[in-house]
């Protein structure tokens, strides 16, 4: 069966000749396969006319259709259609109280059209788009699932579902007013309680419009705890958090599960460990198509994940398998330098940064961690040199290709506009084009306008152009944000190719422990009083480096016998006191 996907944004039929219908081949035989009701409308195709050619793909000048081939027996159990050639998710997960549920896969799969389904804010309509659905038709549907009790309580108001969004960065457009004040609008008598839990005491006397985009998650995650709801369902609820209060998050939402119902996207996938029972994995074709698979154990969706291949569904999501290694315990000192950096300071108005002296080899990328608000940021611009230290120094004045933490850009005109105005003819060289810009999907956005890229769009660009650059050293802060899992763990493959390739260097901020893990060769540690003092420590190997991080956490990670990723391991298990006795937080062998 194929199912064809048009773009409505990227369709411009005033500006082309029609050439999706002129080269079709049964049009081109008498058949209505593809039609336009006028010149300047947006072409119909008729999927079961359709042979599956993909010449009409090929030929859009705009890259606007998708033809995709899926098994006959997927549309027996589609849930959902948007409309004519459009996106389609094909089966739904099942929850029950008492233990986290969760949907792992990539971005534009119909992750949060599944987390609007089980909140009822979309009704399925089974593909019969065209037709208004009752909710007893939902209900008779899924009546032979525990899924069918779900739907008729949560639809005649037995059961109470609320959605925590994942564009908490959206929060200042619709809401005013000043923290407490809004909070204390939806208490239902725990806002104190909840208000400590997630560390908000600073915050409370602040005008939304001010808040970081850490501190919109925690006000969007405050907000969605206080509602007296029986479902709770979490979309990408570790955004913009660093990791020590991504694990506050965890377990503050795997305690809510011992009563109710929750269900969670989330893209870390070391959070996504410690935090769900089952994982629900996501499958298809971004934009096109998505099917949720059964659930499987959090383990055994993580691994299969990483993988690339689905065993029981028989489906390869990915070509490559993303393998992690135990890095060595010692860092080399034979390595040619580039460039060191004495101890520096720097101090704000109600902030002080103190830098420890360090230097990056040749070929060497390092990672930085640490809580927000610890000067990550301000040391990476130092050594752009976009922030003059007031003591200390950066010896050497090397180029730099700099990607900052916040992404934005007054360019007017199209994603290819600006990578051809940026890079010139460094665009065309192969390595670009093949390990760079491929893997990050760029040429899909090239007619996009700048400004209408979404959060994730944007810090791919930015990942690109930066790597993309002629550079000694790449300076990345929190490649991660806004990316899924996929793109993720591409980020890091791609990073370290580019150091590589073009025996440069690299220093990456980020929260992602996989990301952090799979990228570096040293780290730089980052502690002290959030927004008042920080200081940092190392470059460290990354034993003794991750042993620093994670002690000041309390937490311990081992590794997963299978794929050696990092796995947290329980509090006070035997696992985890061992470890702590031995003061090895981080690597077992």
């Amino acid at each position: 069966m194929h199912i064809a996907i048009l773009d409505g944004d990227r369709c411009h039929p005033k500006r082309c000749n029609h050439e999706c219908r002129y080269y079709c081949p049964p049009v081109r035989n008498g058949a209505k396969t593809i039609e336009f009701e006028d010149f300047d409308s947006q072409p119909v195709i008729t999927e079961s006319l359709c042979i599956g050619c993909g010449i009409c793909v090929k030929r859009c000048p705009f890259n606007a259709i998708k033809i995709v081939s899926i098994p006959d027996e997927l549309n027996k159990s589609i849930v959902h259609q948007y409309g004519m050639d459009s996106f389609r998710l094909y089966s739904l997960p099942i929850l029950s109280r008492g233990r986290v549920t969760a949907l792992l896969g990539q971005n534009a799969l119909g992750k949060t059209t599944t987390m609007n389904i089980l909140s009822g804010v979309v009704i399925p309509n089974f593909g019969n788009f065209n037709s208004k659905i009752d909710k007893d038709d939902v209900i008779k549907r899924f009546s032979k699932s525990v899924m069918g009790q779900y739907f008729k309580d949560l639809y005649d108001g037995s059961s109470r579902a609320v959605l925590k969004n994942q564009y908490v960065d959206l929060i200042p457009r619709v809401v005013n007013g000043k923290v407490g004040d809004i909070l204390r609008e939806n208490d239902h008598g725990n806002m104190d309680t909840i208000v400590s839990e997630l560390s908000m005491e600073t915050v409370i006397n602040r005008d939304i419009k001010n808040l970081s985009g850490g501190e919109l998650q925690k006000l969007a995650i405050a907000m969605t705890l206080m509602k007296d709801a029986d479902i709770y369902l979490f979309d990408e609820p570790s955004s913009y958090l660093d990791v020590n209060e991504r694990i506050r998050i965890s377990e503050i939402i795997r305690k809510l599960s011992r009563n109710k119902i929750v269900m969670v996207v989330e893209h870390d996938l070391a959070l996504l460990d410690k935090m769900a029972d089952q994982i629900n994995l996501v499958y298809g074709g971004p934009g096109a198509y998505g099917v949720v698979t059964k659930e499987k154990s959090t383990n055994k969706a993580i691994n299969a994940f990483l993988s690339g291949y689905l065993k029981e569904e028989n489906v390869r999501i990915r070509q490559n398998s993303i393998d992690f290694n135990v890095k060595s315990s010692k860092r080399t000192s034979v390595a040619a330098k580039i460039t060191s950096w004495s101890e520096m300071s720097k101090h704000f108005d109600n902030f002080d940064l103190h830098v420890g002296e360090g230097y990056i080899n040749r070929e060497e990328v390092i990672g930085v961690l640490g809580q927000n608000a610890l000067g990550k940021t301000t040391f990476i611009k130092m050594l752009s040199g976009s922030i003059k230290p007031d003591s200390g120094f950066v010896e050497n004045e090397l180029k730099i290709a700099y990607k900052p933490q916040y992404i934005s850009t007054d360019f007017e005109g199209t994603v290819y506009e600006l990578f051809s105005t940026t890079l010139k003819e460094k665009l065309q060289e192969p390595f670009i084009k093949n390990e760079v810009i491929a893997p990050l999907d760029i040429e899909e956005l090239y007619e996009k306008n700048v400004a209408d890229l979404s959060g994730g769009e944007m810090q791919r660009t930015s990942i690109a152009l930066t790597l993309s650059k002629e550079a000694d050293i790449y300076l990345i802060d929190e490649p991660s944000a806004h990316l899924d899992s996929s793109y993720r763990m591409n980020v890091a493959k791609i990073i370290r190719r580019v150091i590589e390739n073009n025996k440069k260097s690299a220093i990456v901020a980020d929260h992602d422990i996989y990301l952090i893990d799979l990228i570096s060769d040293a780290l730089i540690v980052f502690s002290g009083k959030q927004g008042m003092e920080g200081k940092s420590v190392g470059p460290l190997d990354m034993r003794t480096g991750m042993n620093v991080f994670l002690k000041n956490l309390g937490i311990t990670f081992r590794r997963d016998e299978i794929t050696k990723r990092p796995r947290i391991n329980k509090e006070d298990s035997s696992l985890d006191r061992e470890q702590k006795q031995n003061g090895e937080y981080y690597y077992t062998y």
